[in-house]
């Protein structure tokens, strides 16, 4: 058992105690991704998502000294309204809790909150990883590492095309993590359906991807999944149109000396202008569709067991 200050939303404790499937969100992109009431709106439908599909939601975030495991629709809209919300990783999720600050989980933290309420499945939007002139900089994602060490299938749209995606395999080949492409042989670029690059592994079902991750359980493994799947057809903005608007973003951050954890934000909030605004609904639709798939994974793996 867990020591860990757990508070489990009641429908979602039942659910994992019937062994139904259940599917972990994030909560950054509610607080770092996107304005009130967009943010509370786009977590309610990806929420319903997942319901429609057959599984149960579980929002992860930290607040008032626990890792809340599902949220009620109002604690969703105060997370949505907490404009200072810490983004949490494994750094500094215990200093949080400690605190008693209200604090939205990255990727990496997510996961951790997943593993501890026995969550097997995580659905995300893009995941971090190298970012450009890490070389220089040493910025790579904890993501990475967490996807090495935690026992979670994470299903995002690849990696966010604003880092560096041959580096980001490279580090996750290295690091022994399963790189999956879904239903495609190229990996997938986060707005784009294709960013040039052929994946390590393809599944063309969920039971696939299921049957992998119960696989990994007998072996004895560490460490996740990382499924990329391609965002719908109707929603993508081809690599060759959002990679000048990713330059530009990118040299803007340099130029006024953006860093750390604030590059992310800034940069797609420089996209979401550059794209005029169709970057944000093209990443809401991505994150709705790997919400969908999540759902079907975790009813895989249900069966399995």
């Amino acid at each position: 058992m867990t020591q860990a200050p757990l508070c489990l939303l009641p429908e979602v404790a039942l659910a994992l105690s019937e062994g139904r499937p259940v599917v972990a969100l994030e909560s950054t992109i509610i607080t770092h991704g996107m304005p009130f009431p967009q943010n509370r709106d786009m977590a309610l439908t990806v929420e319903q998502d997942i319901r429609d599909a057959g599984a149960i939601p579980a929002t992860i975030a930290v607040m008032g000294g626990q890792i809340h495991i599902g949220l009620s629709p109002e604690q969703l809209d105060k997370l949505a309204k907490t404009p200072d919300a810490r983004k949490l990783s494994r750094a500094d999720m215990a200093a949080c809790l400690i605190s008693g600050d209200t604090g939205a989980t990255t990727v990496a933290a997510t996961m951790i909150g997943a593993r501890l309420a026995g969550i097997d499945v995580f659905a995300t939007g893009g995941i971090g990883g190298v970012h450009r002139g890490a070389e220089t900089s040493f910025d790579i994602s904890a993501d990475l590492q967490e996807l090495a060490q935690t026992a979670v299938t994470v299903v995002a749209a690849g990696a966010k095309a604003i880092l560096d995606i041959p580096k980001t395999l490279e580090v996750l080949e290295t690091l022994g993590v399963p790189v999956i492409a879904f239903g495609q042989s190229e990996m997938p670029a986060f707005w784009a359906r294709s960013s040039g690059l052929m994946a390590p592994l393809r599944f063309d079902s969920a039971a696939e991807i299921a049957a992998a991750h119960v696989m990994r359980a007998r072996l004895g493994l560490s460490g996740g999944q990382l499924v990329a799947n391609p965002i719908p057809l109707a929603d993508e903005i081809p690599l060759p149109q959002i990679l000048p608007m990713i330059e530009q973003a990118l040299t803007e951050a340099e130029a006024q000396g953006i860093a750390a954890k604030s590059v992310t934000p800034f940069l797609l909030d420089r996209i979401f202008a550059l794209t005029e605004g169709r970057s944000l609904t093209a990443n809401i639709a991505l994150v709705r569709a790997n919400a969908r798939l999540g759902a079907e994974i975790a009813k895989e793996i249900a069966k399995a067991r």
